[in-house]
């Protein structure tokens, strides 16, 4: 398996640190808002690689944190006449109803308050080794001081401090120097420190919540690509200062969402959340959307791409849905020569997640196996065979988080009206026959009757 290390800038064969375990942190959402679709990317894609993790039979802790202290709710708080912890608490709840929907898999979830004596601890040890420095109750990383500064971004320090040699807080003695810790302002949450209460600069949390909950070293951390500099950058510089050793072997980023090729903005308009998205398109279509481009590339949001992602989504649906459909009157007898066609499928499929997550490849594999699906079951298929085929397309499309509710599908009422014109047929009652076969061309429907059942399919499928 081989992933793409954004440290390195290459694809290298993916090795954890302890035999089939992985350790996994994903930088998660500030809580002031519902979230946004781009906040979508990273659930949707960071979750699909821990179950592809899984399947591969490693162990995974996954930790994706809330920020919960932070400017933005902070005067969201005083907006609403609420603490912060009412705002953060109100949309965590919100966002853990869209990452259900969405079909993400419980993880750990710390928030960042409750790593507050971690974090004051990190910031004590970088202070006596001499990494960090406090000037009039804030407390700044030096980072002067640590020698890779800017080896994650590929930003030379002496350019960074050259271009911005007017720092606007002049107790810092580098331009470059990013805070660990506020002083308190009056109206804010504040904590005690050993250099008078405040709160963590933001950071901190990331580092100390990696520390508490999966230790100093670990196999990934991933996130947004926004996130590479200065936030990932500064998590290397303190932890490493602090443990000092390697805090990451592979870094992992997800590339942007853009709304109609333009950076999504509140801005400008084109701000859309998960919840409204939701409104008009499932949360599996949304997700499917997601998944149909690979992880580092951009993509483009639109109300289009998510049709095109809602009709695509449907091709699978409707050939398991056939499937199940007619499994009660395929016989029992054996047929033996196309299992191994549908082993190599999954091959593929392997193949191409084996490649840094290739997703989009890996649903064009999926679509294959429809195809090769739809030609060859039939009234003569095998019950057995017919199972094995719909059995390994929901194993692929459960690996990318992709689950089915026959039950509840939109198809059954399609099925319902089936049944029904055929027992309008079975009492000759033609008219009757006629006017559901018409009803189902104006819902997009086509029929086609063959000697054991009828089959059907939406128009352009």
């Amino acid at each position: 398996m081989k992933v793409y290390n954004t440290l390195t800038r290459r694809k290298e064969i993916f090795t954890p640190i302890v035999p089939n375990k992985i350790s996994m942190y994903v930088c998660g959402p500030t809580v002031y808002d519902y979230l946004h679709i781009g906040n979508a990317r990273p659930y949707v894609v960071f979750d699909t690689i821990r179950r592809y993790f899984e399947y591969k039979g490693f162990e995974v802790t996954y930790v994706q944190n809330f920020t919960d202290i932070d400017d933005k709710i902070i005067a969201r708080a005083k907006a609403e006449n609420k603490t912060t912890s009412e705002i953060a608490e109100k949309f965590i709840e919100e966002a853990l109803i869209d990452a259900k929907n969405l079909n993400i898999e419980p993880s750990i979830n710390p928030r960042a308050t409750a790593v507050i004596p971690e974090m004051i601890e990190l910031i004590s040890t970088l202070i006596v080794k001499g990494y960090a420095y406090e000037k009039n109750g804030t407390v700044y990383f030096d980072t002067s001081k640590f020698k890779n500064y800017g080896a994650l971004s590929r930003k030379n320090i002496d350019d960074l401090i050259a271009g911005n040699r007017i720092s606007q807080d002049e107790n810092k003695k580098n331009s470059t120097d990013f805070v660990l810790w506020k002083p308190y302002k009056i109206g804010e949450p504040k904590w005690e420190s050993p250099w008078g209460f405040g709160r963590p600069g933001w950071h901190t949390e990331c580092c100390s919540i990696v520390k508490k909950y999966l230790g100093t070293k670990i196999d990934i951390h991933a996130g947004g690509e926004d996130l590479i500099f200065p936030h990932h950058e500064n998590e290397i510089a303190q932890s490493e200062s602090y443990s000092g050793e390697k805090f990451v072997n592979y870094w992992l980023h997800n590339g942007f969402i853009n709304v109609d090729n333009e950076k999504m903005s509140k801005s400008k308009g084109n701000f859309f959340t998960i919840r409204q998205i939701a409104e008009k398109f499932s949360y599996d279509v949304i997700r499917f959307f997601i998944l149909n481009v690979h992880y580092r590339n951009p993509i483009n949001f639109s109300d289009e791409q998510l049709e095109a992602a809602k009709t695509s989504l449907e091709r699978i649906k409707t050939c398991l849905f056939n499937i199940n459909f007619m499994l009660e009157n395929l016989s029992d007898e054996p047929q033996n020569n196309l299992y191994e066609q549908c082993d190599k499928y999954v091959e593929l499929f392997e193949k191409n997640m084996d490649d840094d997550f290739n997703t989009a490849g890996a649903i064009g594999i999926i679509f294959d196996f429809v195809r090769f699906a739809n030609s060859n079951i039939n009234q003569k298929s095998s019950k057995k065979f017919a199972l094995y085929v719909s059995n390994k397309i929901i194993l692929l499309c459960k690996i990318l988080g992709l689950e089915f509710d026959f039950k509840n599908h939109e198809n059954f009422d399609i099925i319902n009206l089936i049944d029904e014109r055929t027992e309008a047929k079975k009492n000759k009652n033609w008219q009757l026959a006629d006017e559901i076969r018409n009803k189902l061309l104006a819902m997009g429907i086509i029929l086609e009757d063959t000697p054991n059942r009828t089959r059907w399919k939406k128009i352009n499928q």
